[in-house]
């Protein structure tokens, strides 16, 4: 853990050190200077993120109103500049009342749907860090962008952030996007008897003059629309996992009868994720649990160390596998987080997976015998499933059926080709050698065909990019799947699990 009084000494110091030396000439008269530009360069999203600089820390100290669902903020950003920067931007919505940059005021403007433009006092030298801090205040809820579902949502009892791949912009300002991740100090104050709850460790509660206040820490990098925040009425469960780490479970106070269902459900994460951790290697964080809200949202989402659930998944009983999959993105998606939206399915394809190696261990059905009955299930001709490739989804197809479900076949086809020893091991180096990075579908071809020793284009090239139905079916080269007549036990489960998700293929 980086404990906030070391973290909050570093920020000081970075900002002496930054006011303290001499600004270069060619800095300060800014000649050599530029714009950073207003988006990081992910072809998915042109305008999402910023360029020019990296984000090392965010510390967010918030006051929230319920009712009302007024946000008071103040935002301040660690970043080093990797060019020397005369402007740059931030993405935001709320209204800024005032930016400094290195404790002087600097001018700012709205540019665009979402870009905060900021012009320092004085250019920032490249590679050196500076100090940004942003003073806003609104609501979050009245706030609409053309094409983007609201993902801040007001409640009778609070409010509730979350959403992918926006979200930041409604509650602080940020480099929105997965490839500039960063640590987090996320302070909330909140009417007394009001929960909160966010991301990381509980560092601290305090309650005075009718005023909580907590305090979370995110001590490992995290991509910007990970970060959560849910402020209501909520049955809060702390305990310690097997390995000691913190466990922070909280449900609505209005699920009803899905209360027991989803307690079943959740209550099983420390269970789910030393499992997971047998399979892909040392869980990533210092905290896990899960939120189950009464929001009728349409998914949960792997928030990082702490998934949210939508009460749906619990409507008629227990589920585990939703349980699984989103705890499986702890590793595949939040530690190993995406260079460009593009290759999403390395985040969703293997949470799919990890269903399916769940099922297989549980004894409900290999993920050979899923795979295959998903295959079977969808004909050549299907209108849209074979067509929309997972390795190329295109912005509005991102969250579609093929990138879950063809996605895992791509990893049953790998495992089916490289044998169970090598599919493992690759599995377990992707997590460790990104841990808390970023990575791309080259890279992890790269690592599988050097773990597996085979060539494998053509494999990937199949069930990745191929706009029709591969001729065999991704089990067939296990005994499992040539064995098997018929649907596993557990397949309708799985497939309603990804209807909820994303509708019907």
């Amino acid at each position: 853990m980086f404990p906030r009084s070391i973290r909050r000494a570093a920020m000081a110091a970075a900002l002496a050190l930054t006011l303290a030396v001499p600004l270069p000439a060619a800095a300060t008269d800014r000649g050599p200077g530029a714009p950073g530009a207003p988006g990081i360069g992910d072809p998915y999203f042109p305008d999402y993120g910023n360029g020019g600089y990296d984000v090392r820390h965010y510390d967010l100290k918030l006051n929230y109103q319920p009712g009302t669902d007024r946000l008071e903020g103040r935002t301040t950003l660690l970043a080093t500049a990797s060019q020397t920067l005369t402007r740059f931007n931030l993405d935001f919505l709320l209204d800024v009342q005032g930016v400094k940059v290195n404790g002087r005021t600097a001018a700012f403007a709205r540019t665009g749907v979402h870009e905060l433009e900021i012009t320092p006092a004085r250019a920032l030298p490249r590679f050196l860090p500076f100090v940004v801090e942003v003073t806003y205040a609104g609501v979050p809820s009245s706030i609409e962008v053309p094409g983007i579902v609201r993902p801040w949502i007001k409640r009778a009892d609070g409010a509730l952030a979350l959403g992918e791949p926006e979200i930041a912009w409604w509650w602080y300002p940020s480099n929105d996007h997965p490839a500039d991740k960063a640590t987090f100090d996320i302070t909330v104050t909140v009417p007394e008897g009001k929960q909160v709850i966010s991301n990381g460790v509980l560092a601290s509660k305090r309650t005075s003059r009718g005023k909580t206040t907590v305090h979370y820490v995110m001590d490992k990098p995290m991509a910007t629309y990970l970060a959560t925040l849910y402020i209501g009425d909520m049955e809060v469960r702390r305990s310690r996992s097997s390995t000691g780490l913190p466990v922070t479970t909280a449900y609505d106070v209005t699920l009803g009868p899905r209360m027991e269902f989803a307690k079943a459900s959740v209550e099983r994460t420390a269970e789910i994720v030393d499992w997971e951790a047998s399979v892909f290697g040392r869980y990533p964080f210092s905290s896990m649990g899960g939120s189950v809200v009464n929001e009728n949202v349409g998914f949960a989402l792997e928030t990082q160390s702490h998934p949210v659930y939508d009460s749906i998944f619990f409507e008629t009983g227990p589920d585990d596998s939703v349980v699984v999959h989103e705890n499986a993105h702890q590793w595949f998606g939040d530690s190993v987080a995406l260079k460009r939206w593009r290759d999403i399915w390395l985040n969703e394809g293997f949470a799919t997976y990890a269903e399916w190696l769940w099922s297989e261990k549980e004894g409900t059905g290999t993920a050979a015998e899923l795979a295959n009955a998903l295959y079977d299930s969808l004909p050549a001709d299907h209108p849209r499933f074979w067509v929309r490739v997972p390795g190329d989804p295109t912005p509005p197809f991102l969250f579609y059926a093929s990138v879950y479900w063809r996605g895992g076949m791509t990893l049953q086809a790998l495992r089916g080709e490289v044998g169970d020893k090598d599919f493992f091991a690759i599995l377990r180096a992707w997590a460790k050698i990104k841990q808390h990075g970023n990575g791309d579908t080259d890279e992890f071809i790269s690592l599988s065909e050097k773990i597996s020793g085979e060539q494998l284009d053509a494999l990937y090239q199949t069930w990745l990019y191929e706009p029709s139905k591969p001729a065999t079916p991704p089990g067939a080269a296990t005994a499992q799947a040539k064995a098997q007549t018929g649907p596993p036990a557990s397949f309708e489960r799985h497939k309603r699990f990804h209807e909820l998700l994303h509708g019907p293929a």
